[in-house]
């Protein structure tokens, strides 16, 4: 992998741990000689690792709307800063030009991104890994729900392996590297037969 996407907050959360574990990801990164994707602000967690690999020499491409441009909120600073016309569109793109996803603490955006990515996956429209930063256990209730989701039959086991989670860059990118595809027609002939 080489270009890396990370969904963050554009807040810096409460606990002075999100800040420092983002410093963490982008050095990981920058030692590795990663490229950052992500939604291009200059504010929150965004900008923490946005601005530590810049100032290493490290790529950094963003991708945001015309809409959030024009409020002021954009990272001018970027190694390429593409613009578009909608939030779906920049969600389409972060995918399309990433190798793999990493989610950090955030809020409704995160999710949504990181949602996105799994059901992409899923359904093999895009065959690329998507791991859970999971600083100060901040996605401990998500697992929980993916996990009760698999136990209540509505996600299979072999889709739950393929969601990695870990609280060191170096692990969850190991974890990361070594994703395999699910392959679609074993499972959708399992839940074609569930449904007789």
């Amino acid at each position: 992998m080489s270009k890396i996407c990370v969904f963050c907050g554009s807040s810096m959360g409460f606990d002075e741990i999100y800040k420092k574990k983002a410093l963490n990801l982008a050095d990981y990164f920058i030692e590795k000689g990663h490229s950052l994707v992500y939604g291009g602000a200059n504010v929150g967690l965004m900008k923490i690792i946005a601005d530590r690999m810049l100032e290493a020499g490290s790529e950094v491409i963003g991708v945001m709307p015309q809409h959030l441009v024009d409020k002021e909120v954009a990272h001018h600073g970027l190694t390429k800063l593409h613009i578009v016309e909608s939030m779906a569109a920049r969600k389409n793109l972060l995918i399309e030009i990433s190798d793999g996803f990493v989610a950090m603490p955030g809020g409704f955006g995160t999710l949504d991104e990181l949602a996105e990515v799994l059901v992409l996956d899923q359904l093999q429209i895009i065959s690329k890994p998507m791991g859970l930063y999971n600083v100060n256990g901040y996605f401990d209730h998500l697992i929980r729900f993916i996990d009760l989701a698999v136990t209540e039959g509505f996600v299979r086991g072999e889709h739950r392996k393929n969601v990695f989670f870990h609280e060191n860059p170096k692990e969850l990118c190991d974890l990361l590297a070594a994703y395999q595809p699910i392959e679609m027609t074993k499972w959708l002939k399992d839940i074609k037969m569930e449904s007789i």
